[in-house]
């Protein structure tokens, strides 16, 4: 099944865990940014695959939605009702998590915000592991190795990640707060810019489905 890649060409278009006290308004007076992973996928992760059977899991679920009967968490809802910017990915889980969480509000959707590939390193058919352990093995391999077969890579994801923040930044440069509905790993890149940027974490709640990490303009 083919799964559509986020092109480095189009970064030229322009496009409950603690709360703490961290984190106030700077000169510039930016809202606070929120970026939230999406909702548990429908797809499940209680099987042992190989390497290319993990490539294979791994383009139905981008293209996959969500597990039915979940509920967005109060503490997202309160901070997409206090946001004026709602934002996601445009994969499905991304979608349908921003469709529950939004109610009724409007969000707008953008490839800049897709999850960062996964491809799997060339390991033997005798080494089988679940796609928990393959996500994090083939991470390592793309973070480390500069393992992307062709896919976007390790590079080309943190000129995208700084372009995303800037994305976020704008959108809060009034001292409007943003909310984003996206992808853990990539939003975790997009979080290190934003600290470089002068943003402090004020909550955070990790990789889990839903999870929120916010940060403000110190």
């Amino acid at each position: 099944m083919g799964v559509s890649a986020f092109s480095p060409q189009s970064l030229d278009t322009p496009a409950g865990g603690k709360v703490t006290d961290k984190g106030s308004t700077s000169r510039h007076k930016g809202g606070a940014i929120t970026l939230v992973r999406h909702g548990e996928p429908a797809l499940s992760r209680r099987v042992k695959l190989t390497a290319k059977g993990y490539g294979e899991w791994w383009a139905r679920y981008e293209v996959g939605g969500l597990l039915e009967g979940q509920q967005p968490p109060q503490v997202l809802k309160d901070y997409i009702a206090r946001a004026r910017h709602l934002l996601s990915s445009t994969r499905q889980r991304a979608l349908e998590t921003a469709r529950m969480a939004c109610g009724e509000r409007e969000f707008e959707s953008l490839d800049l915000f897709i999850e960062a590939p996964l491809p799997p390193p060339n390991f033997p058919d005798s080494l089988t592991f679940s796609p928990k352990h393959w996500g994090a093995i083939s991470r390592f391999w793309w973070w480390a190795f500069n393992n992307h077969k062709g896919q976007e890579t390790r590079r080309q994801a943190e000129v995208r990640a700084r372009k995303a923040a800037d994305f976020l930044l704008e959108r809060a440069s009034g001292g409007d707060d943003v909310v984003l509905m996206a992808h853990g790993y990539f939003n975790y890149m997009i979080s290190r810019e934003l600290k470089r940027s002068g943003y402090a974490k004020t909550h955070e709640q990790g990789f889990k489905y839903w999870g929120c990490r916010r940060y403000e303009a110190r």
